[in-house]
């Protein structure tokens, strides 16, 4: 389905047809090109399928209304980035809040005005293409980066990279996609709790074989949004060079790689998806082969051939 959005690609969602038309017409003069659904079920399909740049919402409707429409885009990793402005005559406290809390990034009263009604969607279009410059500059340059709500974990975007990463150290739970995984959501709780108090907190650091991911907390918004930064590192040629100085096997480099960090062979096991017996008895063989007895030997002889070389 193609569209013209060079203006912008608005979805208007309202059970009154005459407030449709009205609405349709104020925004294809203005140069949007506009989609309408008359019900929030039509909404979901259009939306998910469009894409559309902002979407006007009627908060009272039959059937699914305007406070469960928002909370199914935003519960959508598809849709939960476009903004939504809540159309309503409801203005009392209770309604303005339920609109927020629902998703809505904003809300107009009726009888609407076109002209505010305008006026608020070239504000919030303004905003989405910032963001959406900034995601894809990202995308372009091939950077890992996640943005997760603190308060539930919720996924709000992420790079193809970073969704990548993700899938490879921690996989879904249950098949859930939406949220982040409980071992990534419970770092940033200690990271934000590190942040309210003054502190620094470290890095999320994952093992797999010879490679980890490292998160960052690159950005902070305690209401909205944290933004994290995944990096992989690998140890591949560290373990090529043990491997072909000492005549080493991989998993015996591995291990050695490990123990040149400071890790135990329950660690290891850990990391290597083995037992602490079985890490001893490959450790057992480097020390043969490197000609020493201790992990401290065993870890200096093998930094102290490869600086050689490296400086060689």
């Amino acid at each position: 389905m193609n569209f013209n959005t060079d203006a912008g690609l608005v979805l208007v969602v309202d059970d009154i047809p005459e407030n449709l038309a009205v609405l349709h017409d104020a925004l294809d003069e203005s140069g949007y090109t506009v989609l309408v659904a008359n019900n929030g079920e039509t909404a979901l399909l259009r939306a998910a399928e469009a894409q559309p740049h902002i979407i006007l919402l009627d908060a009272v409707m039959p059937g699914m209304d305007g406070f469960a429409t928002c909370r199914h885009l935003k519960a959508n990793l598809a849709t939960r980035h476009i903004p939504v402005i809540f159309m309503t005559g409801l203005t009392e406290s209770e309604h303005v809040v339920a609109a927020f809390e629902a998703g809505g990034n904003d809300y107009v009263t009726k009888p609407l005005r076109t002209s505010e009604v305008l006026a608020r969607i070239a504000s919030h279009l303004q905003t989405a293409r910032l963001v959406d410059q900034a995601r894809s500059a990202l995308d372009a340059f091939g950077n890992a980066v996640i943005a997760i709500r603190p308060d539930d974990g919720r996924i709000l975007w992420q790079t193809p990279l970073a969704r990548q990463l993700l899938r490879n150290y921690l996989p879904p739970e249950s098949g859930a996609t939406e949220r982040a995984p409980q071992q990534l959501q419970s770092w940033l709780a200690a990271t934000q709790q590190a942040h309210t108090e003054g502190l620094s907190h470290a890095p999320l650091t994952l093992a797999r074989g010879a490679q980890r991911l490292i998160f960052s907390a690159a950005e902070y918004s305690e209401q909205t949004q944290w933004m994290v930064v995944l990096r992989e590192e690998s140890d591949a040629s560290l373990i090529d060079a043990l491997m072909s100085s000492f005549k080493l096997t991989m998993r015996e480099s591995e291990v050695l790689n490990w123990v040149i960090k400071g890790k135990t062979n329950r660690d290891i096991g850990d990391i290597l998806g083995t037992s602490p017996r079985t890490v001893n008895k490959h450790l057992e063989h480097v020390f043969v082969k490197l000609g020493v007895e201790t992990r401290t030997s065993a870890a200096a002889v093998a930094l102290g051939k490869i600086r050689s070389a490296s400086s060689g």
